[in-house]
Parts: structure tokens; sequence; C-alpha cells
């Protein structure tokens, strides 16, 4: 049971399936990981907004594995949805699979997480829902969050201390 300030990770959830073209890959015969780059933002910034019911930016793009290629004549499949929430941000996590579409085999190819703060009309930082996760998935997602944040948090630290 949610309140008008919860919301579940599922209320998030944003897929979206397309076919790897020539065009769209190296000389390998792969997609490009600048495209896969791309359908992950763009998947996590729906999945985002879906949440937020805003405008949202990205403030973090993290942990992004690369775990096998996606070849020409396969779909690329995206499935991303909020995985965790502060007061005004929220993490992302993505998952990308290749799908055979002959065979309808499908692989793992990549993961990601993202983080997202909602604006306001004004383009100032607003509170979001607290996310409620359901599944075994979106639980195991949500317990390692802090830890994720943690690490963030303390990498924009060092960055900003290098260029002092």
């Amino acid at each position: 049971m949610t309140n008008s300030n919860q919301k579940t990770s599922a209320s998030s959830k944003t897929t979206l399936t397309d076919i790897v073209l020539p065009p769209d890959t190296n000389y390998h015969g792969t997609i490009f990981g600048g495209n896969v780059m791309a359908y992950i933002d763009k998947v996590a910034s729906i999945a985002a907004m879906r949440h937020a019911r805003s405008q949202v930016v990205t403030a973090s793009s993290d942990s992004l594995d690369f775990i096998s290629p996606i070849r020409t004549g396969e779909a690329i499949c995206l499935e991303g949805y909020v995985s965790y929430t502060r007061k005004t941000s929220m993490e992302v996590f993505v998952k990308v699979e290749a799908e055979d579409l002959i065979t309808g085999e499908r692989r793992l190819t990549a993961t990601s997480y993202l983080t997202f703060v909602a604006l306001d009309g004004a383009g100032k930082p607003k509170e979001v829902p607290e996310i409620i996760p359901e599944t075994e998935e979106e639980k195991w997602h949500y317990q390692g969050a802090t830890e994720r944040y943690e690490i963030r948090k303390k990498r924009r630290k060092e960055a900003r201390e290098r260029e002092k």
C-alpha cells in the first residue's frame, strides 16, 4: 500500500525495443557503445519523469557495465525503473538485453545506474515521492543504493578537490 508521497518502482518502468541495423554498428558488426549509452539515458530519463511527474536532469551516470555485444540484426531491449529515491533525486537502474528475433533467445548485454534530479517550474530541485520496491530484483537494487550513493558522493567530492 502506498500513500500519495510514495510510488512503486513498477509505476516508473519504461521499456524500449529497437532493431540494430548496419548504420548503428562499428566494423565488428556490433552496436556502437555510444548508441547504447544514448538509449540508456533516454529510457532512464523517461522512468525518472514518470516517477517525479516533472522535468528532470541527469546528475550522474555511473557503473555502465558492458557484458556482451549486440550484433546487426538483433533487437536491443532496454528496461529501466526508479530503484531508489532521496529528497530530490532518483537512482534509475537500466538493464539492456539483446534478442535474437528468430529464436527469441535473449542475453544480458549491459547494466547501468543513473541519477536524476527532479525540477520544479522554476528549474529548482523539487521533492520526489519515496520509492517502494516490490519484486525481489527491485528490493536487491534498493538495498544496495545507499552504498552506491556514498560512492558517487565521494567521487564528486574528490573531483571538486582536484579542481582547486
